[in-house]
């Protein structure tokens, strides 16, 4: 029979040390945010912007040592070229470019005379022949027996557009009377202008800029790829030109 007094319960007996219990809470270190300052990082971007522009500035004042061409001896030349052959482009060219082999040497001078492409600009189309590029000059045959007219691009040197054959017009914004540049004359753009300009049927020219060459580039080269898509061109420009450039800068020639 029952007593009436309850029973005592035994506790189970707990062999090892018992596992603490963990907090469901995770303790998570404090992160830092990378670029939580705006005005450092714009500070950063006018620094750079200002190192860069002062670099170019003085580089500006400096550029007249590197180069090679006078454009007083280059329009002589041409003069004297178009004397020798009044009627034979080709021998012009020639002349020109032998003559420059002798005074430049072939160091600066690209002699391959077969290297004519096709360059589309500015809405005008022509054939050009590379003779000399480096960082601050460019030395270019450009024409076309056909004719074109166009844009001339707003660039950052000086061109020497000199008439070998034929007759260019051009005119700037709010000028009512063309101007007119027959065989033998020279169509100087200062850096900054920007003219329209015609060249008519069996125009070519001596073409010599003096400046900052690479930001010409994109204007002779962006018809390739939204307009004409003729790549091979391309890639023969980008080729002479490069080839060019990278050979006179091998030989300190900027």
């Amino acid at each position: 029979m029952s007593s009436g007094k309850p029973r005592a319960v035994s506790k189970p007996t707990v062999t090892g040390g018992a596992a603490p219990v963990k907090s469901s809470v995770r303790q998570t270190a404090p992160t830092t945010k990378r670029g939580q300052d705006p005005l450092k990082r714009w500070l950063g971007i006018a620094a750079l912007v200002f190192v860069l522009a002062g670099t170019f500035r003085y580089l500006d004042t400096i550029k007249e040592r590197w180069y090679i061409f006078d454009p007083t001896a280059l329009h002589n030349l041409a003069l004297a070229s178009i004397a020798l052959h009044p009627n034979d482009t080709r021998a012009v060219v020639n002349n020109i470019v032998t003559s420059l082999l002798e005074t430049h040497g072939s160091q600066h001078i690209n002699v391959r005379q077969d290297e004519w492409v096709f360059n589309n600009a500015g809405g005008a189309m022509g054939a050009m022949y590379l003779i000399h590029a480096s960082i601050t000059e460019y030395l270019i045959i450009f024409g076309t027996p056909l004719g074109t007219e166009g844009h001339s691009g707003r660039h950052t040197a000086d061109d020497y557009f000199m008439i070998l054959e034929g007759e260019e017009w051009a005119f700037p914004a709010g000028a009512l009377e063309k101007e007119v540049y027959p065989k033998g004359t020279v169509n100087l753009m200062k850096r900054g202008e920007v003219k329209q300009y015609k060249m008519h049927v069996g125009c070519f020219a001596l073409e010599y800029a003096r400046g900052w060459i690479p930001p010409m580039l994109p204007f002779g080269l962006m018809d390739a790829f939204f307009s004409t898509l003729d790549f091979w061109t391309l890639v023969d420009t980008f080729h002479f030109t490069g080839r060019e450039m990278i050979r006179n800068l091998l030989i300190g020639k900027i």
